[in-house]
């Protein structure tokens, strides 16, 4: 097994939209609701720290993998994309050093049923944060990654995929990152 430690840095602002069941108040208009609620939609620690999700890096180099679709040399049409999918794992979250409450956010008029071209739209308000950056563990459990693809892979990543709401890969452009450094150990 090998861990490459990889340092990044944000090249567009992030966002994070994750689903949360906090309860309405009698009688609390949406409106009221969605600026009561709204900072439950980010990814925080119980010291109220926000966190980028290990599965957000995890999902986006397996993502990158498919979508490149590289082929290993010697192996006919086969690509490195199974291998991403069951030989990368990424365990620890990014800890933004920001707490919730000093995030600040963006209001954006979205469909009320979160699927694109939704024929009734809403105001829903989501965590704004301009620039990251820190280090983030992977490890390569199969062999058959080399350094060279994994950094090839990572790159692109960051720059095709992104990581959080309105990345990329989903029609947006926030969460695309650089690879300022990695490190290779072997395990």
């Amino acid at each position: 097994m090998k861990k490459a430690i990889c340092y990044l840095v944000s090249d567009s602002p992030y966002s994070q939209s994750k689903h949360h069941s906090t309860p309405e108040l009698d009688k609390e208009h949406k409106s009221d609701y969605e600026d009561r609620t709204w900072r439950e939609r980010m990814h925080y620690d119980s010291n109220g720290v926000v966190f980028i999700p290990a599965t957000q890096f995890m999902n986006s180099i397996k993502a990158a993998a498919k979508y490149l679709n590289i082929q290993i040399v010697g192996k006919g049409k086969s690509t490195y994309t199974k291998h991403f999918d069951s030989g990368v794992m990424v365990v620890d979250n990014l800890s933004m050093g920001i707490n919730k409450n000093d995030v600040e956010r963006e209001s954006v008029f979205v469909p009320s049923d979160g699927r694109v071209g939704g024929t009734t739209r809403v105001v829903k308000h989501f965590a704004l944060i301009p620039k990251w950056e820190g280090s983030v563990t992977y490890y390569i459990l199969d062999n058959i990654i080399t350094e060279d693809v994994f950094d090839k892979v990572l790159r692109e990543c960051g720059s095709l995929i992104g990581i959080g709401r309105f990345r990329p890969r989903n029609r947006g452009w926030y969460g695309r990152f650089n690879v300022k450094k990695i490190e290779w150990f072997e395990e």
